[in-house]
């Protein structure tokens, strides 16, 4: 009896077991982001747990349930696999969530999802912003906006600049025309001087367009989720008064020791 009772139990372990086997995938796919604008490269890749001779893996790409793309795909020795497709062309005109699904032999599939904008759903902006100016009333920036939406833009006599205030879930750029009777970098001798762009609290770059007698032109690059821009100068507003380059300097060194430039490559 109690023979009969293990090789029932031993029987319903394997088909348990082989049921278990049958329904892991042996193939995984991932994209290098998951946010692409038109242009875009999308590097797709993934790994094959168990080669089988040489088949290949089969890529599909749709969009709505219409298909964008289809390749097919060799596997490499370790079981690694890459395929770059190029986000556009006709059939790229979608804006939304895209899939991307791998299959590789009989019922090993493996999908994943990115978002996609066309250039003609990448808006851009260009308006003005009216900024308190205090007892000067008020005063306004022109700017030109990619990629998100600026909720405010605010007088920051701490820092003698301006803090500007954006929502984002895509990487843009933002251009300001920042008016010199308000706001400006100068040095000891008048001549300009190179604003501190801080995101998040982070020092970034960024590129000065055009030089006017009455303002100056900066865009600024910003990634998704960055919420808070800090433009320090040497003044704003001249009720908050001015302090030279050299001040400016020691003022804002604090903050600079404890942030990390963008561009360098994380520890």
């Amino acid at each position: 009896m109690n023979s009969r009772i293990i090789y029932s139990l031993t029987i319903l372990l394997l088909i348990s077991t082989g049921t278990a086997f049958g329904q892991e995938s042996l193939i995984s796919v991932q994209t290098d982001d998951k946010i692409y604008d038109e242009g875009d490269t999308i590097v797709i890749s993934g790994h094959v747990t168990t080669i089988v001779g040489s088949t290949p893996a089969t890529l599909q790409l749709f969009s709505d349930g219409n298909l964008v793309d289809i390749a097919q795909i060799t596997i490499a020795q370790d079981g690694s696999y890459s395929h770059t497709v190029i986000a556009e062309g006709p059939l790229w005109k979608t804006q939304g969530d895209y899939t991307v699904r791998v299959s590789y032999g009989e019922r090993n599939i493996a999908e994943a999802e990115f978002s996609y904008s066309p250039r003609s759903a990448a808006i851009e902006k260009t308006v003005n912003f009216e900024v308190d100016a205090g007892n000067h009333g008020t005063f306004d920036v022109k700017y030109t906006i990619k990629g998100a939406a600026i909720k405010d833009i605010a007088v920051n006599p701490d820092i003698f600049g301006l803090t500007v205030l954006i929502e984002s879930t895509d990487e843009g750029i933002v251009t300001l025309e920042l008016p010199r009777d308000f706001i400006g970098a100068e040095k000891q001798d008048g001549k300009d001087d190179t604003f501190i762009i801080l995101i998040d609290g982070i020092e970034v770059e960024y590129k000065e367009e055009a030089v006017h007698s009455e303002s100056r032109i900066i865009t600024i690059d910003f990634e998704p989720n960055d919420s808070k821009i800090e433009i320090i100068g040497t003044y704003v507003v001249p009720e908050f008064g001015t302090m030279t380059a050299m001040i400016l300097i020691a003022g804002t060194a604090s903050i600079i020791v404890l942030t990390r430039n963008k561009l360098q490559t994380s520890i």
